[in-house]
């Protein structure tokens, strides 16, 4: 019962999902892998994608997880079939339970998408939604230039001001009503995305939706940590651990302040 959950993204983005598991499943240890060194995984072909995906699942296997969590919109969509054939444990991704939230908020029937390159080229959330609701309209926006500003733990300035509306302030002409960050970095951005969109559109991270899947998951097959000992949580980060951990403890704040922390540097190539 006391095995990890697993979570991994191509860099700090899988942390907006690890805060949501902490808050709704305070008893979980999480292993989490930020592949800061290669990131971002939007504009690589899928082979790589693929590639680093199984490397980073092999590397954490080693922890006997009871579960993965692909915390990254372009693994998922890329790797998740993949990686369900080579494990023997749950595998959960971010794609299906951020259109979940999104069908069950829209009024207007239409639904904005922003993600990375890879994750609006494979189209897996036009495909997710639709299986849900066949009529609904998907207006779709790759922004490549987001997922830089947020490794950089650049948030709030006018520069992500200035970029996110060049990027994504057409979608406005669209009655769009929600808008689902379809790359689990963008929730570090949602003030300015909110401010561009306005407050009428509904901003859907797909992290509180994925962490009831967890939830779900877990109370189902019986593996729900039961222990009244705080779990030690273990984070790594492929590339330089400086920038990494300053974002994690802003982002997770209150979260990791209770209950220790072991941060590492692996090596998995």
């Amino acid at each position: 019962m006391q095995q990890p959950i697993a979570v991994l993204d191509s860099g700090v983005g899988g942390l907006t999902v690890v805060k949501e598991v902490m808050r709704q499943l305070p008893r979980e240890k999480i292993i989490y892998f930020g592949d800061t060194a290669r990131t971002p995984y939007g504009p690589r072909t899928p082979r790589e994608v693929m590639r680093f995906t199984r490397e980073i699942v092999s590397y954490l296997i080693q922890y006997q997880p009871k579960m993965i969590v692909i915390a990254c919109n372009t693994a998922t969509a890329v790797a998740m079939s993949d990686i369900r054939s080579r494990v023997d444990i749950p595998v959960v991704g971010v794609i299906n339970p951020g259109a979940r939230a999104a069908i069950g908020r829209t009024t207007t029937g239409c639904v904005g998408v922003i993600g990375t390159e890879g994750t609006i080229r494979s189209e897996a959330y036009d495909i997710a939604l639709r299986e849900l609701s066949p009529h609904v309209q998907v207006i779709s926006q790759a922004c490549p230039q987001f997922v830089p500003l947020v490794e950089r733990g650049n948030f709030r300035s006018g520069e992500t001001y200035d970029t996110v509306r060049d990027v994504i302030g057409h979608m406005k002409r669209y009655p769009i009503d929600c808008l689902i960050l379809g790359c689990t970095h963008y929730p570090y951005l949602m003030d300015a995305i909110s401010e561009v969109m306005g407050s009428e559109v509904a901003l859907i991270s797909s992290a509180e939706e994925t962490a009831r899947e967890v939830s779900t998951i877990l109370q189902d097959k019986r593996k729900l940590a039961r222990s009244d000992q705080l779990p030690v949580h273990q984070f790594f980060c492929s590339g330089e651990p400086g920038m990494f951990k300053v974002i994690a403890q802003q982002w997770l704040g209150e979260q990791i302040d209770l209950t220790p922390v072991v941060w590492q540097v692996p090596t998995i190539c």
